[in-house]
């Protein structure tokens, strides 16, 4: 994945090309506007070094929130029916898209050495949150050997659905105290090895913006002028608010 396209540019760049992205997707509310921002983000798959099977896994929940959303607009929502529906589906994963994108081709720790060095944010902000973000999966191990440990001591809802909720909050809260404190270990483990220092730090990993990352930038711009301004000439654009 780092050896494709997008994985070798800046983290910060990237970021900063999904918002443009996002941000056109976002004012629009016509359906031309997304359908050409999807159209570009998906024409520049093969940079990601994503296959098509990946992607569509990772975006399984966004497509199928973004379909309820545009079918629950169209039977219930404002005149304009599947047309207003259809328009803010597409709004959707055109808003999400690119960031899916980004952080499927960033590594956390480049993010955050990157967010430090480059937007200058606090290192024990940046780094607290990458953190955050490397436990993630152990939090989802946690929660399944809870629930395998529930059903060793032969805890079950039977099909109540009283029950069945009771032990889904007491199962929440079991992986919420044990997360907070593994949350306390690794602050005590961090402030010991001085990411609490106030003095100014080194970097292990330099990350720089090059022409490359510029031109990554300099497309998405393209892309959201070439969206908006192919709808305008076709007369369908007009700002969400209005819409």
């Amino acid at each position: 994945m780092t050896a494709a396209y997008l994985g070798r540019r800046n983290p910060v760049v990237k970021l900063a090309a999904g918002l443009v992205v996002a941000a056109a997707a976002l004012a629009a509310g016509d359906p031309v506007t997304p359908a050409v921002l999807l159209a570009g983000c998906l024409l520049a798959l093969p940079l990601t070094g994503l296959s098509a099977a990946t992607l569509a896994k990772r975006t399984v929940v966004l497509l199928v929130g973004a379909l309820s959303i545009g079918v629950a607009n169209a039977l219930f929502g404002s005149p304009g029916g599947w047309q207003v529906g259809g328009a803010l589906a597409l709004r959707v994963v055109a808003v999400a898209l690119p960031g899916v994108l980004m952080l499927s081709t960033t590594d956390p720790t480049d993010l955050a050495d990157s967010l430090v060095q480059q937007l200058r944010a606090p290192a024990r902000f940046a780094y607290g949150a990458l953190a955050a973000l490397r436990l993630l999966p152990l939090l989802t191990t946690e929660w399944h050997t809870i629930g395998l440990a529930r059903r060793a001591r032969g805890v079950a809802a039977n099909g109540n659905p009283v029950v069945a909720a009771r032990l889904f909050g007491g199962r929440v809260f079991t992986l919420l105290v044990g997360a907070i404190r593994r949350a306390s270990r690794i602050a005590a483990a961090m402030d010991a090895r001085g990411f609490d220092a106030r003095q100014a730090r080194t970097y292990a990993r330099r990350q720089t913006i090059g022409l490359a990352d510029l031109l990554l930038l300099l497309l998405a711009i393209l892309l959201a002028s070439a969206a908006t301004g192919g709808s305008l000439a076709l007369g369908t654009w007009r700002l969400f608010t209005s819409a």
